[in-house]
């Protein structure tokens, strides 16, 4: 493969997705001392750049093939890009998702016309059944990023940019399966000098080994926010290509990809979901690690809203602006008052607060105080921490 099937691709996708902004951060920048830029997959159709792979697979099916349909599986973003892909192209299709996925990629799917089916607790498991409805039926099976015609059409985000800034010198890419990262890794072909990073989580991160290893292996995945990317063994198709063309695969952890998703929120003004947020996650790890101009790919945007929140909480708080604690105090009159007045003094807003009167390991008229408490940022909290211990509390 090369740069020759992406422009193909981009033939193919001319009026279907849109060409997304590159958008220069400021924050980022003053951050890591270089220009960095980011490339808005988020707010591609359907949400991420998977509607270019599908379209490009689907377009290339033959009139007959598409006639029987199409099938896939997935939780969330692929989903989508084959629901939409298919219902622009004329196509049936039947999504096999996981029982417990999120609501808002189920109905969103549904909407673009696709028949959703429930299999299993996972992706894995509704790709075996999707396999068999294929066997089946005669369906053709669209796999996520497993296939010449997946990664061709991903490789089109990568012909944006440097078209949208001719003089990148990095580039971050969110890596799962790859069919993402090995379609940008194309323009080496034409632009040896540019380096191509690819990002994993720490806790589900199936290249390392695989590229040391010389071959696909499947590993053993962990819990993670970066669900989208949480794939346990590399694609036959773009592993080839990522052995030939990326410079590095690096992982970050999962307070930084909650960061960068608050960072990019509050900074930089757009929703991303933790999978598609990796990128900045490195920069904020290793902002003198890379040439720029810099520009990372934020993925995809969608994320459910009840995920939000527990990322929000979890980016707050490793990043020193939120602060849970317990402390005991006697249950006297004023009691409490004296510890909200002091909390109060320390310039600290009190977001909740429990009582809790019925524990064994309370003493004689005593009672315990949970607190959940904002601060200003990692300095505040420690001070905040450091000051009720000199109250005579014994916070925990």
């Amino acid at each position: 493969m090369d740069l020759h099937d992406a422009r193909e691709a981009r033939n193919l996708l001319q009026g279907v997705s849109e060409v997304t902004p590159l958008t220069h951060s400021r924050w980022l920048e003053a951050l890591t001392g270089r220009d960095v830029h980011l490339k808005c997959e988020n707010l591609q159709r359907a949400g991420s750049f998977k509607i270019r792979g599908a379209y490009t697979r689907i377009a290339r099916l033959s009139d007959e093939e598409r006639s029987r349909g199409v099938v896939a599986a997935s939780a969330g973003n692929h989903a989508q890009g084959v629901a939409l892909a298919a219902k622009q192209l004329g196509a049936a299709a039947t999504i096999f998702m996981p029982h417990g996925a999120a609501l808002p990629k189920v109905q969103a799917t549904r909407g673009y016309g696709a028949e959703v089916r429930f299999h299993g607790s996972g992706v894995t498991e509704a790709l075996v059944a999707a396999q068999e409805f294929a066997d089946e039926t005669g369906a053709t099976l669209i796999h996520p990023f497993d296939h010449p015609d997946i990664v061709a059409g991903q490789a089109t985000v990568g012909l944006e940019i440097v078209e949208q800034l001719p003089e990148v010198a990095t580039i971050l890419v969110p890596l799962g399966g790859g069919g993402l990262t090995a379609g940008i890794g194309l323009l080496k072909s034409e632009r040896p000098d540019l380096v191509i990073v690819g990002v994993q989580a720490e806790a589900a991160a199936a290249y390392p080994d695989s590229l040391a290893e010389g071959m696909p292996v499947s590993a053993d995945l962990g819990s993670t926010m970066a669900d989208g990317i949480a794939v346990a063994r590399p694609g036959d198709v773009p592993f080839d290509l990522i052995r030939e063309h990326l410079d590095e695969v690096i992982t970050v952890s999962e307070e930084s990809m909650s960061q960068a998703l608050i960072g990019l929120l509050e900074r930089a003004k757009l929703l991303v979901e933790p999978a598609g947020a990796v990128g900045v996650a490195a920069l904020l790890e290793h902002p003198d690690r890379f040439d720029g101009p810099i520009v990372p790919v934020l993925s995809g945007g969608n994320i459910d809203a009840l995920l939000l929140l527990e990322v929000i909480r979890h980016g707050l708080a490793s990043g020193g602006r939120f602060l849970m604690f317990r402390v005991r105090i006697s249950d006297r009159p004023g009691e409490l008052m004296r510890l909200l007045t002091a909390l109060a003094e320390m310039d600290v807003n009190i977001l909740n607060v429990h009582h809790d009167r019925g524990s064994e390991a309370l003493g004689v008229r005593e009672v315990e105080v949970a607190l959940q408490v904002a601060t200003r940022g990692t300095e505040h909290r420690a001070d905040v921490w450091k000051r009720l211990v000199e109250l005579g509390y014994a916070p925990r």
